[in-house]
């Protein structure tokens, strides 16, 4: 490509977007660092809602890593990133993004093994954040005909769900509910955009259940794992003093999504636009990565998928 093309499309296209689909396969803990509860480590949360969240900034983090080891051009690592620390002053990094936040959070169910279930407040903001990142790209679809906000314990599925009971009725945790309607159209937009392997795409389809927002919250603020972690004395065979502790896990199969945004480079004398940033990305970004804390213990390792089309 000529410079004088890099230039023009560079100034006809300042910004691009993405959306990055996180699927955990083990347990993953973004962790908060120590708290004071009875959970000694738990998981990051966001303040208002208390659902889980990755920090922006780890992935950020990660992802430079993963494009650094794939090695490369350095130029279009640091017009990406930004530069190492010791000339963090010359230019700012093409790409940002935001935290992570839960899309879809694994239930155990007393039929089908396990749901994923989800909301109507997660889905309108994947929706205002679709147009953010995707413009042009193809609209998540909320016109469903949604229950009384002021009920709950109603859900929204497939019509032939493996995960229903004599016909209507959902058995998660210990909660009961009762099937409204179908949840087809989000249900199918998520398993085309979030998911990349075929047998998660059609369980996906079949296992989605849409919940009251209450209903959701307490599942992803109550339906974690919680891992006792010792140190051993090696002469005694008992816990050393103090090294008992419990640790929070978000569950294997837990789904979430960031927002990438892209900007043409800022370093001097390299002329990529927008999109071709979030090209480089792309091109670099392995299908798997390791994700919060426990890496030696195989937590962490989540399947990602960059959405650049819609």
């Amino acid at each position: 490509m000529s410079e004088a093309t890099t230039n023009s499309s560079t100034q006809t296209d300042p910004q691009a977007g993405a959306l990055l689909f996180i699927h955990a396969q083990t347990g993953l803990h973004p962790g908060s660092g120590t708290a004071l509860g009875t959970v000694d480590l738990p998981v990051q949360r966001e303040r208002h809602t208390q659902w889980p969240i990755i920090p922006g900034s780890t992935l950020k983090g990660i992802l430079r890593d993963a494009c650094r080891r794939r090695g490369g051009n350095n130029a279009d690592l640091f017009a990406a990133f930004g530069p190492e620390t010791a000339e963090a002053d010359k230019h700012a990094g093409a790409l940002s993004l935001t935290d992570a936040r839960i899309l879809a959070f694994p239930v155990r169910s007393l039929k089908g093994v396990f749901a994923w279930v989800t909301c109507r407040a997660v889905l309108e903001r994947l929706k205002r954040d679709l147009k953010l990142a995707l413009p042009n790209g193809n609209a998540l679809n909320l016109s469903a005909e949604w229950p009384s906000e002021d009920k709950k314990e109603w859900a929204l599925c497939q019509q032939n769900s493996p995960l229903l009971i004599d016909g209507d009725k959902l058995v998660l945790e210990e909660f009961e509910f009762k099937r409204t309607g179908d949840a087809d159209a989000f249900a199918a937009w998520l398993s085309q955009h979030a998911v990349a392997d075929d047998a998660t795409q059609k369980r996906l389809q079949s296992h989605l259940v849409v919940l009251h927002n209450d209903d959701f919250t307490h599942f992803a603020r109550h339906a974690t794992e919680i891992v006792a972690r010792v140190g051993l004395d090696y002469e005694r065979k008992t816990v050393k003093s103090g090294a008992l502790f419990y640790e929070e896990f978000l569950p294997a199969e837990t789904l979430f999504y960031s927002v990438v945004l892209a900007s043409s480079s800022r370093r001097d004398g390299h002329n990529r636009s927008a999109q071709q940033i979030l090209q480089y990305l792309r091109d670099n970004m392995p299908s798997v990565l390791q994700i919060g804390g426990d890496e030696t213990i195989g937590k962490g390792l989540c399947a990602v998928r960059l959405d650049i089309n819609g």
